[in-house]
């Protein structure tokens, strides 16, 4: 069955004014010229999803001329709700839209996230229920304190709970039979309703980044983590350290994808694994890693490094930012 995506778009974004005044919230920028929309659709075009509906409304104009009928290779359609009803009756529209049964992914317009879309697909098309939620762990809005006995004995700035909050990115496996619901908040009729009768799964990712912008604050957080980090179809790419004597980068790979396959001029360098799995490989080996290990790799040594588990590591190399000649690419670049 064919999958496409959905994005909830239609927002006034009254907590971000005055910026939502003149654009819709999914337009508005975490990184000069790249938009939450614009990180929205390169996730979808790298877990595979090629057609993507945009559930608009406030201001949709904006929307359609940024992005047209098609952007970076995806096809999009636009529909456009007059009068917001919540966010049910703009998905049920979408899903009369489309011309067959199929499979679809479902997101907010406002969420920025490190999430392994592809699999949550997968995960999703093995599950027994026809809807699967991403789940985040809630953190803190306030910093805690530990209590022994009549003491406090530690602070703990603002940490992840033990609780799991909508992340507000779904799958379904075909079109939702929405009932007698109409209109209202997905989220507060429709979702409920399929948790009480046990067709509700989940699918969660911890320690990623993610975030719903909502207010000002929250948009300055995802400014603040994107000013040195670049989205890549396998993950994402940081630099941490930057000097006229070392460079340090902090690489993100989504489990079951790899960088290209490429080599460095001069760069010097070395990787110190911080969590998760994979491998280096070179023209005639591979050589494994996991967590606490290190890896060099000398200057001309064609290499692509394959994640098996989400994987978080740290590239300490001589300074040279821009020396990376690819041999091969495993994605289509923009």
């Amino acid at each position: 069955m064919k999958i496409v995506g959905m994005i909830l778009c239609g927002g006034f974004g009254k907590r971000l004014k005055p910026i939502t005044e003149k654009i819709p919230k999914p337009l508005v920028e975490i990184k000069e010229d790249y938009t939450i929309l614009d990180k929205q659709l390169f996730d979808f075009k790298n877990a595979g999803i090629n057609e993507v509906y945009l559930l608009t409304g406030f201001l949709h104009e904006k929307i359609e001329e940024r992005y047209g009928d098609e952007y970076n290779g995806i096809k999009i359609h636009y529909i456009i709700e007059d009068k917001p009803l919540g966010t049910l009756n703009a998905i049920r529209l979408g899903m009369e839209a489309l011309d067959e049964e199929k499979e679809v992914v479902i997101r907010n317009g406002d969420i920025v996230a490190d999430l392994n879309l592809k699999r949550m697909i997968e995960e999703g098309k093995k599950s027994d229920c026809p809807v699967t939620m991403f789940v985040t762990q809630m953190r803190s809005p306030y910093g805690i304190v530990e209590l022994v006995g009549d003491k406090i004995e530690s602070f703990k700035e603002k940490p992840l709970l033990n609780k799991y909050i909508n992340g507000g990115i779904y799958f379904t496996k075909g079109l939702l039979d929405f009932g007698e619901f109409e209109t209202g908040d997905i989220e507060k009729t429709l979702f409920p309703l399929l948790a009480k009768n046990n067709n509700l799964g989940y699918y969660k990712e911890d320690d990623l980044f993610w975030m719903a912008i909502d207010t000002n604050k929250e948009l300055e957080t995802v400014k603040k983590e994107y000013k040195n980090k670049t989205d890549k179809p396998w993950g994402y790419e940081k630099i941490l350290v930057y000097t006229d004597k070392y460079l340090t980068k902090e690489l993100y790979l989504k489990e079951g994808f790899q960088t290209s396959l490429h080599y460095h001029d001069k760069k010097d360098e070395t990787m110190y694994i911080l969590s998760g799995s994979g491998y280096i490989e070179f023209e005639d080996k591979k050589e494994y890693f996991g967590k606490n290990d290190s890896i060099r790799i000398k200057p001309g040594v064609i290499h692509s490094i394959v994640a098996s588990e989400n994987t978080v590591l740290h590239e300490v190399s001589t300074p040279f930012l821009d020396d990376t000649i690819r041999k091969k690419d495993f994605y289509q670049r923009n």
